[in-house]
Order: C-alpha cells, then sequence, then structure tokens
C-alpha cells in the first residue's frame, strides 16, 4: 500500500506528462504483479462501489480524533476532502505493515462491505492504525469510491507499452473492460496486459470491444470548410445522435453490449438477445443506443409529465427516456414495450472474425449497410449518412438538429481509419455540434468545492422568474446546478460576493440574497417530475457572467418551457 501511495503523492505533485509517465514506468518495473494489476485498475478509472457508508467513517474519526461531531464538521468543510480530513486529524502513525495494494483491497478492504455498523467500528481502527498520513487518505479514497488523481487512461497505457516494448494499441486493447465492475484484476491479468504478442491473441477476446475512436470538436463556421477540410466529397456526413455509444459484439454464439465507459451493459437491455440468431459470428457493430418509437404509448410520452395532446415526434425519444431504463433496477415487460431500445449503427469493426479497424470509412461503411439490411430487425437501424453538394447545403441541413433532438453532426473522412481514443494518426471524425441551449438565470445557492476549491464557493445554483416582470410577488425557482465555465480570476470574484451577500448556511451550503446573474448553457432539456421547477437540463455549464443584465432581467420558467418545444 506504501509503494502506491508514493506513486499517488508524485503524481499528485506535478502537471507534467513526461514526470508522470515516468513515476508510471517506475512503479509497475518493481511492484508485484498482483499490486500493479490493481493500480492498473484504479489509475485506469476503475470504481468499486462505496464500501464503508460517510457516516460511518465520520464517526470512527471523530472517536480516534477525540473530537466533537461540529469540530470534525467544519474541519471537514475547511478541507473539502473527506478522506483527506481523516488523515489530518488522526494521531501520527508509522506505516508498520509489509503488505501490498493487493492484500489491502481483497483482504482488508472489500470485506467490509455490507458489515453493520458496529463491526466496522471495531475492524477500521487497528487498520488504520498500520498506516502513516499518506497511506491513510489513499485506503480512505479507496473505501469511499472517490479515488481521482490526475492520470488518464492513455498515460497509463503508454507506461505499460514502454515497459513490455509493445505498441501502445496493443495494450489499449487489452484494456477494454478491464475497470468493468464483473472484472477482478489478478496477477494472471496484469501479466496478459504487458505479455509479449501472439497469433492467437485475436481469436481469444471472448466478447472483449475494441477501444472506441473519439471525435475532435469542430468550431469553425462552415464558409471555412473548403480551407479547412476538403472537397465535401471525401467526407460522410451523420447526425450526432443524444444517446449511450455502444459497441454490440456477436462472437462464440453469444451477443454483448459495451457502453463507451467501458461497463457491460448486456443485462440492461435483454431484447438485443433476439440478434443472436441474426448476426453471424465475428462481428462487431459501433452505434448509438436510443430510445425509438413510430407512435405514442396511449397518446403520451411515459414518465415526462406531458398531457396526453402534448406533440409527438417519431423516431429517436428524449436521451430523458433512456435515463430512465438506464436508472431502473428492474426491467418490467410494460418499461421494455413502452421504452424501446434501438442500436443506431454506424461503423463495422469486426467482420467474419477478422479486425476491420484498419479499412477505410467508406469501406466499413458499405459493408455494415449491407450486414444491417440482410439482418432486417427492428433493434439495428442504420445511422443515416447526409447528402449534400457543398458544406453550404449541409450547414442548411443541421439547421434542423434541434427539432430532430440530435446534438448536430459527425463528419467522417471517408478514407479514415478506426483509430484507438481521441486521435488523428489513423484519420479523422469531427463532432460538429450545434449551439447549446442557453438561458440567464440568477444565483442563489453556494457550496465549496471540493480538493484545491475548498477553500473556495465554486458549486452554484440557479433559478429563473416563475412568472414575468410584470407579476406581483413572484419568486425565483431553481432549475439548474452548475461549476464549470468561470476563470480562476471570476471564480475569486464571486467568492467573495457570495460571502458578503449570504443570508443563511444550510450545512455546507448558502443562500445568497440575488445579485448575481448568468447565462447557463446546457445540451438537453426535459420535463421532469423530480424537479421544482418542473425542467431537467443536460450538462450545464456557466457561458458568461451577465454584468450587464440585472436580477430583474433574468429570463423566467416560460423561457424554458418555450425550449421544450
Amino acid at each position: 500500500m506504501k509503494a502506491f501511495a508514493d506513486l499517488y503523492t508524485r503524481l499528485d505533485a506535478t502537471t507534467s506528462s513526461n514526470a508522470k509517465l515516468q513515476a508510471l514506468e517506475s512503479y509497475f518495473a518493481q511492484a508485484p504483479a498482483e499490486d500493479a494489476a490493481w493500480a492498473v485498475y484504479f489509475l485506469a478509472g476503475g470504481r468499486p462501489r462505496q464500501l464503508v457508508p460517510s457516516r460511518v467513517l465520520r464517526e470512527v474519526a471523530q472517536g480516534l480524533a477525540g473530537l466533537p461531531e461540529w469540530l470534525f464538521e467544519e474541519s471537514y468543510q475547511a478541507v473539502g476532502d473527506l478522506a483527506e480530513t481523516v488523515s489530518l486529524v488522526l494521531p501520527d502513525a508509522p506505516y508498520s505493515s509489509d503488505q501490498g495494494l493487493a492484500w489491502w483491497v481483497e483482504q482488508a478492504l472489500l470485506p467490509l462491505r455490507g458489515q453493520p455498523a458496529q463491526v466496522l467500528h471495531e475492524r477500521l481502527p487497528p487498520l488504520w492504525q498500520l498506516l502513516d498520513r499518506p497511506s491513510l487518505m489513499l485506503c480512505v479514497k479507496l473505501i469511499t469510491g472517490s479515488f481521482r488523481v490526475g492520470v488518464s487512461k492513455l498515460l497509463v497505457t503508454r507506461a505499460l507499452a514502454q515497459l513490455a516494448g509493445l505498441d501502445s494499441k496493443r495494450v489499449a486493447q487489452r484494456l477494454v473492460g478491464y475497470t468493468d465492475l464483473s472484472h477482478r484484476p489478478s496477477a494472471a491479468s496484469y501479466k496478459k496486459l504487458i505479455a509479449a504478442e501472439n497469433g492467437d491473441e485475436h481469436a481469444q477476446r471472448g466478447g472483449q470491444p475494441y477501444p472506441f475512436f473519439l471525435a475532435h470538436a469542430l468550431q469553425q463556421p462552415a464558409e471555412r470548410f473548403d480551407e479547412l477540410l476538403g472537397p465535401i466529397e471525401q467526407w460522410q456526413a451523420e447526425w450526432k445522435w443524444d444517446g449511450i455509444r455502444a459497441q454490440l459484439v456477436k462472437r462464440d454464439g453469444q451477443l454483448w453490449l459495451w457502453s463507451r465507459g467501458e461497463e457491460l451493459i448486456t443485462e440492461r437491455f435483454p431484447e438485443f438477445q433476439a440478434l443472436l440468431a441474426l448476426l453471424p459470428d465475428g462481428c462487431v457493430l459501433d452505434g448509438e443506443l436510443v430510445v425509438w418509437r413510430e407512435a405514442p404509448v396511449d397518446g403520451a410520452v411515459p414518465g415526462t409529465g406531458r398531457p396526453d395532446d402534448a406533440p409527438f415526434r417519431p423516431g429517436v425519444q428524449p436521451f430523458a427516456l433512456l435515463q430512465q431504463r438506464i436508472g431502473r433496477k428492474t426491467l418490467g415487460k410494460k418499461l421494455l414495450t413502452d421504452l424501446p431500445a434501438v442500436l443506431l449503427a454506424y461503423d463495422l469493426l469486426e467482420w467474419q472474425g477478422q479486425d476491420w479497424r484498419s479499412r477505410p470509412q467508406a469501406e466499413r461503411r458499405m459493408q455494415l449497410d449491407t450486414l444491417v439490411a440482410h439482418t432486417a430487425s427492428p433493434l439495428l437501424r442504420p445511422s443515416p449518412v447526409l447528402h449534400a453538394a457543398s458544406w453550404a447545403q449541409l450547414a442548411a441541413q443541421r439547421e434542423q438538429s434541434r427539432a430532430l433532438g440530435v446534438e448536430g453532426m459527425m463528419l467522417k473522412a471517408g478514407d479514415a481509419l478506426y483509430g484507438v481514443g481521441r486521435t488523428k494518426d489513423m484519420g479523422t471524425w469531427w463532432k460538429w455540434k450545434v449551439d447549446p441551449f442557453s438561458v440567464d438565470a440568477v444565483l442563489i445557492y453556494a457550496q465549496a468545492g471540493h480538493g484545491r476549491r475548498a477553500s473556495l464557493y465554486t458549486d452554484y445554483t440557479f433559478a429563473v422568474w416563475d412568472g414575468p416582470v410584470t407579476q406581483p410577488q413572484r419568486q425565483l425557482v431553481p432549475f439548474a446546478k452548475a461549476y464549470s465555465g468561470l476563470t480562476d480570476a471570476e471564480m475569486h470574484q464571486v467568492d467573495a460576493v457570495i460571502r458578503r451577500t449570504t443570508v443563511e448556511k444550510f450545512g455546507p451550503v448558502r443562500s445568497v440574497t440575488p445579485t448575481l446573474v448568468f447565462e447557463l448553457g446546457f445540451e438537453g432539456i426535459a420535463l421532469s417530475k423530480r424537479h421544482k421547477s418542473g425542467i431537467a437540463v443536460r450538462f450545464p455549464r456557466m457561458l458568461r457572467w451577465r454584468h450587464d443584465k440585472s436580477v430583474a432581467e433574468a429570463d423566467t420558467l416560460a423561457t424554458l418551457q418555450d425550449l421544450l418545444s
């Protein structure tokens, strides 16, 4: 554990990619395989579920530190991170354990899950007393599932590739699915990551998907596309769907469905098992999972609160409906009927057991269209290829995005190969998104950030008016929370205003006198029964601070409701 804690400290202390890469290589070169296996899991984004309730962690820490509850809570609010707070308030302890990361995770921490509070109060103190401060902080982060450090999966991939003398793309392929909750890291699984290449590797992959190829944001005006991208004939254009990116894998008479986050989601979409008899072995499709309906259900959209006479848009349905399927523990027959899922396929990564990623985009697409047409299943639809004689014509089509419920367009070079991650060395995909929805909203609540932002109020709740300025006694109604979009200088300015205008405190939250107006941007909007405003927005962030607007001039609920249509 101490070696991994030392690595965490080195990684957290620098912003240099080269320094982080060197630290990773040094750790993996010396770590036992079983410890390296868990290190890769955590560094590559693995997040086991929380093992011990935060309440119990607080109680144990307060008892060991001899602090009253109010003082511990004040310390936590000042630090902003529970693991760091625990490590700071506990008495010094020498590191007296010689056990590695694997032992600590498998023998000490994982067995804590599901234990009653009394047992946890007995087990945690002797474990914590074996650890020095850095190791204790790391231990609590692993317990709470809050382990994060400034290392990308790509950097971990590069470190392993350099250590083993392998192509980083080969290591990236092997890492796919490694952080899924169903995977248990082991010495054997780590050794497979860094093993020498062999000819049978592809045939032994089972249900493993390929690393996803990601697009770059395109933010130039269409008037410059001829100059920047070349003739439109060299590009393939599609809609950018607002769903879940997924790969459908059919091998060895079995079918798997993976999300872009490398989670195995087969059980969440059981209807796709019907494709087992229709798809040939040895094929992998890339596409977007969406809810698709040709007709309304009993004249209404279920679960959105829309009235029976609300307008219905056939085809792809709002992302909020897809979230209902993701959030349910059980998928009943009615839910599967009312919210039918479809894979809008747009790429073919494997065909007849052969890796097709090194074939041109146009060739992969042609074979994909043939396969989908032959399958003839309502579960599988081709993502339409859009046609235009010029970039200007394509830009005109893009104006339909909001009406169709899409986020804009995808532009894919016709000769592009299918790369790994966000790269341009094998070809290029661009995401040409439409401008976000936006409204002017009022800041009414604030909460301190976490980690390095713990001393600043950086997390805000925003509201709009429930009526026009002519309405007497109108009120501000909260509808969104946002914490990104401001510069460091602006954050300090807003923090100062919040401290001056605080009206009440509710634990870590401050209620403030409404004085600040911000333009909020968001990608999607839907009706919601869970929110006081009746509205839910997707990916809200601050676009700019509206110094030119007074609080009275902020937008209203009617503005948000207009955006719904």
